[in-house]
């Protein structure tokens, strides 16, 4: 009877790294009032640290990860663990906005180059055979961030204070970058210059292109909602005290469509891309139907967390089909198109929860641009199969009689 093989400390740690950048990032959807509150701004006005930091990751996340892949990779990790450990320690002392959005832009610079360099690092700690394991080993720190460090970081802010929760992420990233140093071996530098031009020829595939713009318009929905639902649970009846676990709770849901997502695809991708983002326009609207009733709300919430993630594996798996003469290129351009969608569903629920509509409506909010996706992706699927059929038809041959 064989065991099944164990992961190396090292990609545990790497796990861990994952698990505190993606607390940071998403924590704030947890203490979004109480930040409003302590530095006398709208909750709309609040949601743009979640764009910010959305944003930083699109801009800066590509042309980092570029640049720092020339050095050696050990020393570049915990390079960029210092510039988190930074970001949120100013987070946790500062009282004034500007510099709090400005904490968010400096932690953001860390998570593109840190995942896109970890995953290399984490792929050479390991076998061949469990390269694919290892990287998804590193990226299940994101799922357990959602599921508890969010929560975590909540009631942290809901008891001390919300300078508290960046202090405990920032405790959190020294403690990794110090596990880093100690047990992640020397990487070596990679003096290979990869042609940034040729990699780039992969997006001349529209398919390529169509990909990432589903990504955007189908995850919008889902940072619309998640970012702002402290403001949606209250409407619900829950207190910042009940946000903890109500956060748990979706967070089950998270990891159970991640789990299903990624089965679904790799059963049928095309079913997958149409069903899952018909089922989180699905899940938002009852959500929004719902939000005045607790307990029917916090179903209605677990269950958008389950069709939400479940669109997460198609949607890479597209971009991985139609990208693969630079993987590496593609799947980093399909997470900075995840955080334009973040930093546009920031922007979407700001708006709608300081409008007259207020936060009820921002599940509504949240549907209308996956509807949009799910069309664009009904008629791309279409346009393909159109496309082959024709690539399959034999060639007409004019008969004897047409020829005369």
């Amino acid at each position: 009877m064989s065991l099944k093989p164990k992961m190396p400390l090292q990609v545990w740690i790497l796990t861990l790294a994952a698990f505190a950048i993606g607390t940071a990032e998403f924590v704030i959807a947890g203490i979004l009032p109480e930040v409003a509150s302590s530095l006398r701004v709208t909750e709309g006005q609040a949601g743009n640290l979640i764009t910010a930091y959305a944003l930083t990751i699109v801009v800066a996340g590509p042309i980092l990860t570029l640049w720092l892949a020339r050095f050696e990779k050990r020393n570049v990790l915990i390079g960029l663990m210092a510039l988190f450990i930074a970001g949120n320690l100013i987070g946790a002392v500062t009282t004034n906005y500007s510099v709090l959005l400005i904490s968010r832009v400096i932690a953001g610079l860390a998570q593109g180059p840190f995942f896109g360099i970890g995953a290399v690092v984490a792929t050479k700690l390991v076998s061949d055979k469990l390269a694919g394991q290892a990287v998804g080993q590193m990226f299940a720190g994101l799922t357990l961030a959602n599921v508890l460090g969010v929560p975590a970081g909540t009631w942290i802010g809901n008891s001390l204070g919300w300078h508290m929760t960046f202090l405990v992420i920032s405790v959190l990233g020294v403690i990794t970058a110090v596990a880093v140093a100690a047990f992640v071996p020397v990487q070596g530098r990679d003096r290979s210059a990869p042609s940034v031009r040729g990699q780039l020829r992969a997006f001349n595939d529209r398919n390529l292109i169509a990909s990432l713009a589903i990504t955007i318009l189908g995850w919008v929905g889902f940072m619309t909602f998640y970012g702002y639902i402290a403001p949606v649970a209250r409407v619900a009846g829950f207190s910042a005290a009940d946000l903890t676990w109500v956060l748990v709770i979706v967070g089950f849901g998270l990891i159970i469509g991640n789990m299903t997502g990624g089965r679904t695809a790799d059963a049928n991708l095309r079913l997958s891309l149409i069903l899952w983002p018909a089922a989180m326009i699905v899940s938002l609207i009852v959500v929004g139907f719902v939000a005045s009733f607790k307990w029917l709300f916090l179903a209605a919430a677990f269950v958008f967390g389950v069709a939400s993630f479940t669109n997460v594996p198609p949607m890479q798996m597209r971009v991985m089909k139609y990208g693969k003469a630079a993987p590496e290129l593609a799947a980093t351009a399909n997470i900075s198109a995840f955080n334009v969608a973040n930093a546009l569903g920031g922007l979407i629920g700001g708006a709608v929860v300081d409008s007259s509509f207020g936060a009820g409506a921002i599940p509504f909010a949240a549907a209308i641009l996956p509807v949009l996706a799910l069309l664009f992706i009904l008629s791309q699927e279409v346009r393909i199969k159109e496309r082959r059929s024709s690539a399959a038809a034999p060639p007409l041959v004019p008969s004897a009689s047409a020829s005369r």
